[in-house]
């Protein structure tokens, strides 16, 4: 097995892998419920790596089309996560930034900014996801996995 570079090349992305783990660990020992801002701010770094994903999958695909593949799998399968994520947001009762019975309408303004902000953000990303995907890819489920994992 190869031995990693000795510089990074991708600082931020480390870094916010780190944050993650951080949380993980120290919401463990909390045990609080999510809350609408914490589910904000988990749905905004999903649409992030979801963006990141994107552009990694079609950089990786014209010279290697079995990479760009999984790659497009994943693409589809975060975005999956993310979709759940702001369904999830919409169901957990709203404290002090908006109605708990709100609805995410692209029709209309949402109430309350921090609403305003995950459904803005949601419609961005879903709009990018459909140029790319069909309706029925959305609804599949994970293939399995078809490569081997040799250490």
């Amino acid at each position: 097995m190869n031995a990693p570079p000795t510089t990074d090349a991708h600082p931020y992305l480390r870094a916010a892998t780190a944050g993650l783990r951080h949380h993980t660990r120290s919401h463990a020992t909390s045990g609080a419920p999510a809350d609408r801002l914490h589910l904000d701010t988990l749905h905004a770094h999903l649409t992030a790596a979801h963006q990141l994903l994107d552009q990694l999958t079609d950089t990786t695909r014209p010279p290697h089309p079995a990479a760009g593949r999984h790659l497009a799998a994943a693409h589809l399968r975060l975005w999956q996560a993310t979709a759940a994520v702001h369904d999830a947001f919409h169901t957990v009762p709203a404290g002090a930034e908006g109605s708990a019975t709100e609805e995410c309408r692209p029709e209309r303004l949402p109430d309350g900014p921090l609403v305003l902000t995950i459904c803005q953000r949601h419609l961005a990303a879903s709009h990018a996801i459909r140029r790319k995907t069909t309706p029925t890819d959305l609804a599949t489920p994970l293939h399995g996995h078809t490569t081997s994992c040799t250490i």
